[in-house]
């Protein structure tokens, strides 16, 4: 996370250095590592008790650097429309300006490491709960229940990871890309409040309109 110093930090960051299209997290070798953070191999174990603490600290690093913006944006967000627009706009290009970070959180999704598996989705699950929270806590979607606005947020996280490695390698496909996943996310809501309306409150806005 943003608070690792010294050794650990340097650990870390050769990580994201060393990921490249064809490499995973866990496919990196303890010596390559140490040498591109400018550490002694055996370094490597004053820090990490394992490869797979190792990589929940990758994680953690990662998923601590975007959230805080994202939070932040969503917070003085005044619609859901632009709640939506804010949080795609700054994920998207922090995936653009972290490749790296993208493409780890994107293969340890479905990666060899049960641990890291784990790691990530519950990672991914604390992101949706915090979007649910600020949504609710702002009163974006008034009448919607809470339970829904959490499924939602959950749906939302995973489709913007799930269009994360298009966005970067399709730089033609960039603007299309980001508005059609803030229609993804705003049909998913204006869904859930029809749904939340009762027949005759749609029947009434109808004949309103």
């Amino acid at each position: 996370m943003n608070t690792l110093a010294g050794g650990k930090l340097k650990l870390v960051q050769a990580a994201l250095r060393l990921i490249t299209e064809t490499r995973s997290l866990t496919s990196l070798g303890l010596r390559e590592l140490a040498r591109e953070a400018g550490l002694n191999p055996n370094t490597f174990y004053r820090h990490f008790k394992s490869l797979d603490e190792f990589g929940l600290q990758v994680l953690g690093y990662i998923a601590e650097d975007m959230k805080t913006g994202v939070r932040q944006l969503r917070q003085m967000a005044d619609s859901s429309e632009q709640a939506s627009h804010d949080t795609v706009t700054f994920v998207y290009h922090y995936f653009l300006a972290n490749p790296a970070a993208t493409t780890v959180a994107v293969r340890e999704l479905h990666g060899p490491s049960p641990v890291l598996r784990r790691a990530l989705e519950a990672q991914l699950d604390a992101s949706a709960r915090e979007m649910a929270e600020d949504i609710l806590e702002r009163g974006l979607v008034p009448g919607v229940e809470a339970a829904v606005v959490h499924e939602v947020s959950h749906m939302t996280i995973r489709y913007i990871l799930f269009r994360a490695m298009d966005y970067i390698e399709k730089p033609e496909q960039r603007e299309k890309i980001q508005q059609e996943t803030e229609r993804f996310i705003n049909r998913q809501f204006r869904g859930a409040l029809v749904e939340s309306q009762s027949e005759e409150d749609i029947i009434n806005f109808a004949k309103s309109r």
